[in-house]
């Protein structure tokens, strides 16, 4: 079968190298977002779906946006069966939809976590189980029938870069099964009563308050390693564990120090922090961190 691929970010590109090598499935082409300055010195990068669609001789379209007119002409002259969409980050026209069946891959069990962030969303929300839907899209936003679920467990201290790396996995998996039993398949449409959302993550989203220890864990699993996490006062918490539900105390106290690492108490609850990192300064243990600005048990980490 020909195939169109549209996505952008590591998640696609897995998706897309699994579907090149299935014999029987053809992409014949590729649409990921323009090339993007990278870094500090803003070095133009292509996408990773980019580059591995040119190792394979895959045309590759790179449209700044998708709804342009001449845009929706040129893609709707490539012969295909279906289109694919992982995480591409544009909105699809009505045009593209009714060109072949999209299907998309989206890392949450729909309704819930509809949007950009369900990985993230479902770390910060301490959920025992994740997985991925594939739906048959139309005009709204993750609102598409349901294809298929496929489903996994998740750890009370996983982070967001295994679940992402166990999300991928699963989904290529479920790319593959769709696409080879698309014509059995029958859509079931979501119960948009029960939808939640989940928005872009922003670098504000990784401010913590130490109100509530557990929340502050899920927000390090989530946010690990962008946006990170961090306090008021610009340091960011680099490693730290979950070490305890229960108990009160003021916020950032200091609560023991040992020789690797040290428990902070939050308003509920209290955190072992192993390593800091000041601002505009390189990460250290925590022990060196409280050494040099000479903070001891009682004294508020800052």
């Amino acid at each position: 079968m020909n195939v169109i691929f549209m996505g952008t970010p590591d998640y696609a590109d897995k998706i897309l190298n699994r579907l090149i090598v299935t014999e029987d499935i053809n992409i014949v082409a590729v649409y990921t977002q323009p090339d993007r300055p990278v870094g500090r010195k803003q070095v133009l990068t292509p996408p990773v779906v980019k580059v591995s669609a040119l190792e394979n001789k895959i045309p590759v379209y790179q449209p700044s946006r998708l709804r342009d007119e001449a845009v929706v002409a040129e893609l709707l002259k490539i012969d295909c069966d279906l289109i694919v969409v992982a995480a591409y980050g544009q909105i699809l026209p009505q045009e593209i939809l009714d060109h072949a069946p999209c299907i998309n891959l989206h890392a949450s069990i729909l309704p819930q976590y509809r949007g950009a962030s369900p990985i993230q969303q479902t770390l910060l929300n301490s959920d025992a189980e994740s997985g991925v839907t594939a739906m048959l899209m139309d005009v709204g936003l993750d609102t598409g029938a349901i294809l298929k679920i496929a489903r996994l467990s998740v750890k009370d201290d996983e982070m967001a870069v295994t679940l992402f790396d166990r999300l991928t996995a699963l989904a290529c998996e479920v790319t593959v099964d769709v696409l080879h039993d698309f014509e059995t398949l029958k859509p079931v449409p979501q119960d948009d009563g029960s939808a939640t959302y989940c928005t872009k993550i922003t670098k504000a989203d990784g401010e913590m308050s130490l109100e509530d220890a557990q929340s502050e864990y899920n927000k390090y699993r989530a946010f690990t390693p962008w946006p990170g996490v961090f306090l008021s006062s610009g340091l960011k918490l680099k490693e730290f564990q979950l070490e305890s539900t229960c108990g009160k105390s003021t916020p950032g106290e200091i609560l023991e120090i040992d020789d690797e690492s040290a428990v902070v108490g939050c308003g509920l609850g209290k955190i072992r922090v192993f390593r800091v990192q000041p601002p505009s300064k390189k990460e250290m243990s925590v022990i060196a961190y409280l050494n040099g600005r000479r903070l001891l048990v009682a004294d508020t980490l800052a």
